[in-house]
């Protein structure tokens, strides 16, 4: 029986960067599992393999293993990581490949350092990868070819990450994947490219297969696509079949938090948020940063933008779901004024938890494109592309005036203004 080895390479995080701030912000550091890649392909593997898993994060993976086939899945802050591991494992004498969204959008970088990439999907090419791996005629490159028929995938292998967890380490939650695909094209995002444009919904059964087997292990879950907003029957309609059937029959796993933006806030009737609490949602994962109200509120040009996002953050408020929200500092309209305008907003909206992030031309992204078109990225070095380090030229401040801006949100936020008291120490984790 031959053996495949994932391995889920580690990254910097925003407190191993700057630990200055763990002075300043009184909280754990969040722990979530792996995504959803490696369980994915694990679930359309053949029988005939034997699995193994290991995250880098947990216990350093740069050791020996008895595996034929070793595959690593990573996106943009674990790349220099996971070539190295590459790296590692081929000097072993092992055949390597290598998916996920960084070699997705970047598989000419990562192709000297595997024996094959996998881009896109990876359910469709997966099976005809380890077809040609038995056959000796592994091809350099595997795509799906289309996007991926999400009536026909089996539940991800999630099980497989619960051999990493330790009594010392272990996953905060798990998330659960309720579509794939976004229909719009925000400058900071690589999913309308990686995840084509076509958003597919995942079957009903489905959804509840996946709360069933993370219930089942005794672990938290999260929703993590705002995309589950958009109206229609791809969207707010199957969240809300979804929340009816957690309220009505039970949550088989208790969900930590569900992703949502402002504008999907703003544009959802608000007896969807009341359902959403009384089917146990406690608090939205509430990103900034991407969509037109969050990009003009902090501007200091723009009052219409201002005040729907303090009526976003209070329709939260009003239905009792706690606001984390993270703001993003950076973009071509942000000046050095725009710390203070969201510290004072922050302020102002009673926002109990929030996270920090500069912006960063992920590859792949309109963003990403057009910094590197104007000349204006200085940093290649995959491990700071973690949303902690400036690796373009802003418009409107200079490299350090950035950084300094992003560390004084987190610390003013934290240490001076004293938030979190009033949440339950379980929530009093964090993405740092």
């Amino acid at each position: 029986m031959k053996k495949i080895l994932f391995v889920y390479p580690r990254f910097s995080r925003h407190a191993q960067h700057h630990p200055e701030l763990l002075d300043a912000v009184p909280m754990n550091e969040y722990l979530g599992s792996p995504s959803l890649g490696i369980a994915s392909v694990a679930a359309v593997t053949p029988d005939h393999y034997q699995l193994e898993f290991w995250d880098d994060r947990i216990r350093p993976a740069d050791r020996d293993t008895d595996a034929d086939l070793v595959a690593l899945s990573f996106f943009t802050p674990a790349a220099r990581r996971g070539l190295e591991l590459a790296d590692h494992f081929k000097a072993l004498g092992k055949t390597v490949v290598a998916g996920g969204i960084f070699p997705t959008m970047m598989p000419d970088e990562v192709q000297p350092h595997v024996d094959a990439v996998v881009v896109g999907e990876g359910e469709a090419s997966w099976p005809r990868l380890l077809a040609d791996f038995e056959a000796g005629r592994l091809a350099p490159r595997y795509s799906p070819g289309g996007p991926v028929d999400l009536t026909q995938v089996p539940l991800p292998r999630v099980d497989l990450y619960f051999q990493a967890e330790t009594e010392t380490a272990h996953f905060d939650d798990y998330p659960v994947q309720s579509a794939r695909g976004c229909p719009l094209n925000c400058s900071a995002c690589v999913l309308p490219t990686s995840m084509t444009r076509n958003q597919r919904g995942f079957p009903f059964e489905h959804l509840l297969g996946q709360l069933d087997q993370l219930g089942a292990a005794g672990k938290r879950a999260c929703l993590t696509e705002d995309t589950g907003w958009f109206p229609g029957e791809k969207g707010r309609r199957a969240t809300a079949r979804l929340l009816e059937h957690l309220r009505d029959h039970g949550n088989p796993a208790e969900i930590s938090y569900v992703g949502i933006s402002m504008p999907m806030i703003l544009s959802t009737p608000a007896h969807y948020f009341t359902l959403a609490r009384e089917a146990g949602i406690k608090m939205f994962y509430l990103v900034g940063g991407f969509d037109p109200v969050t990009r003009g509120a902090f501007t200091g040009q723009d009052q219409k933008s201002l005040q729907r996002a303090e009526d976003a953050i209070a329709k939260c408020h009003d239905v009792g779901i706690e606001p984390y929200t993270s703001f993003l500092l950076g973009q071509d309209f942000d000046d050095l004024g725009a710390v203070d305008r969201i510290l004072d907003f922050a302020e102002r909206t009673r926002i109990k938890k929030a996270e920090f992030a500069i912006f960063t031309p992920y590859p792949g992204t309109p963003s990403w494109h057009q910094l590197v078109a104007e000349d204006r990225i200085i940093s290649r070095d995959w491990s700071r592309y973690n949303d902690a380090n400036v690796v373009f030229r802003p418009a409107q401040m200079t490299p350090d005036e950035l950084l300094q801006g992003y560390l004084r949100l987190w610390r003013e936020f934290y240490s001076v203004r004293g938030h979190l008291a009033d949440l339950p120490v379980a929530e009093r984790t964090i993405q740092f």
